[in-house]
């Protein structure tokens, strides 16, 4: 379904023991908004909820709502070590179009509702 680079791996773990949050999954999601029409988000959390899709990569419980995984399918997250743009990002073959910023996208299935983006 959706799956975690090495890089990803290792600062996702990293993350969480700094923050005193090594009990806690990822919950990766997609939402209406954004410049493109959907934007990403991820969050640590501790409960599955009805219906997640639940996958386990080294010790990294990954949860994602049944309306995400529709257009997070063969997606991958990863971690770019750069200067200008550094962070987390998520590869997906889903997405027709990128925002400027790589935080939102276009599917071919649906567009959802442009907006602005940092929206």
């Amino acid at each position: 379904m959706i799956s975690l680079s090495d890089q990803a791996r290792v600062q996702l773990k990293a993350l969480r023991d700094q923050q005193g949050l090594s009990d806690l999954g990822l919950r990766v999601f997609v939402a209406p908004g954004g410049c493109s029409g959907f934007q990403y988000g991820m969050r640590f959390e501790d409960t599955q909820l009805d219906g997640d899709m639940v996958e386990a990569q080294d010790g990294i419980q990954l949860y994602i709502d049944e309306f995400s995984a529709q257009y997070l399918e063969g997606a991958q997250i990863d971690y770019l070590d750069d200067l200008m743009n550094g962070g987390f990002t998520i590869h997906n073959p889903n997405a027709i179009s990128n925002c400027a910023c790589g935080q939102s996208f276009t599917s071919a299935s649906d567009a959802g509702t442009a907006r602005p983006c940092g929206h």
